[in-house]
């Protein structure tokens, strides 16, 4: 974790040193904000750790990786006056802060400012980053729509739920690592390679996060127990445990923490919370599979495994 850290603090330094300016400023304030506010940058790391691990020194993907997490956090402003949410990461949201048309406008800028980061880019691979970001731009843009059409639809599947945050979630960390892959001159088969890793890691990854939100400990996730429950989403755990709308009559009948209290039951009466687990470590050992073909082509999988068992083993 310690090498983790390097790569880190790379992108953040980077970060810093990369503020958004311009007039007026009310345009540019929530822009910084929202990239401000930190999380795991899971996003710009795997793209430093891509062209590390074909050969290239990690800063060659810098810009690629700011362009890349500069997209997550414009996703996340729309995202968030969508689900009209108050709160990202314990703090208020941007449409909160300054208001849902800047929100908008703020969060349209970010996106424009992804084409120029990767338009003034010297790198003789700049159309090929430009289609990877636009592909993975749809596809982030049709999860979203899925997931809000899911909220609507009351006999959502699994595959349906699964091919949601396969967009919505883990084409973006494919894209990353992707990404760092072109920027280090890797092949049509190393870059398909990691990018099938990364999807993998990303639907372990948002598999974990629902695993976290039931049955996680507060006091390590920062976060009440049940969450999803109190808002009604429909993931994994709601499908599964639904059969014959039973989950339904338990929601019809219990509010807030009281709903929380007699769902988990339900849940683990069922032994959900063991199988939503095994599931998500399905895709993280498919993921240290896809490690062991890229180590058998010559790349270096040493940060990738590590940065794999620490999504995978996060309490939080």
């Amino acid at each position: 974790m310690e090498q983790l850290s390097n790569f880190s603090y790379l992108y953040s330094t980077y970060l810093t040193q990369h503020p958004f300016t311009g007039k007026p400023e009310t345009l540019y304030e929530p822009m910084n904000y929202i990239m401000s506010l930190g999380g795991k940058r899971v996003r710009p790391l795997l793209a430093l750790l891509g062209a590390n691990a074909c050969g290239a020194d990690a800063s060659a993907a810098l810009q690629w990786a700011h362009a890349v997490e500069v997209f997550h956090n414009f996703s996340l402003v729309h995202d968030d006056i969508m689900d009209n949410a108050p709160t990202r990461r314990g703090l208020p949201t941007v449409h909160e802060k300054w208001g849902i048309a800047e929100g908008i406008l703020s969060g349209d800028n970010m996106l424009i400012s992804v084409y120029e980061l990767l338009l003034t880019q010297e790198t003789p691979h700049k159309n090929a980053l430009l289609s990877l970001i636009t592909k993975t731009a749809r596809e982030v843009c049709e999860g979203q729509q899925l997931d809000m059409d899911s909220a609507k639809n009351p006999k959502v599947t699994e595959a349906e739920y699964l091919e949601m945050i396969r967009l919505k979630t883990a084409v973006l960390l494919g894209c990353s690592i992707q990404g760092g892959a072109i920027c280090a001159n890797a092949n049509a088969e190393v870059q398909q390679l990691l990018n099938g890793f990364a999807i993998n890691l990303g639907m372990g990854f948002q598999l974990n996060d629902d695993w976290l939100d039931a049955f996680g400990d507060p006091e390590k996730t920062g976060k009440m127990a049940g969450g999803d429950i109190v808002e009604g989403k429909k993931t994994l755990l709601y499908i599964q445990g639904n059969q014959d709308s039973q989950l339904d009559l338990i929601w019809q009948q219990y509010q807030g923490g009281e709903r929380v209290e007699y769902t988990l039951h339900h849940f683990k009466a069922l032994g959900l919370d063991i199988a939503l687990k095994e599931k998500a470590n399905d895709y993280f050992r498919h993921a240290l599979k896809d490690l062991d073909k890229l180590q058998s082509l010559g790349i270096k999988i040493h940060f990738l495994k590590d940065l794999a068992e620490w999504l995978n083993n996060r309490s939080h």
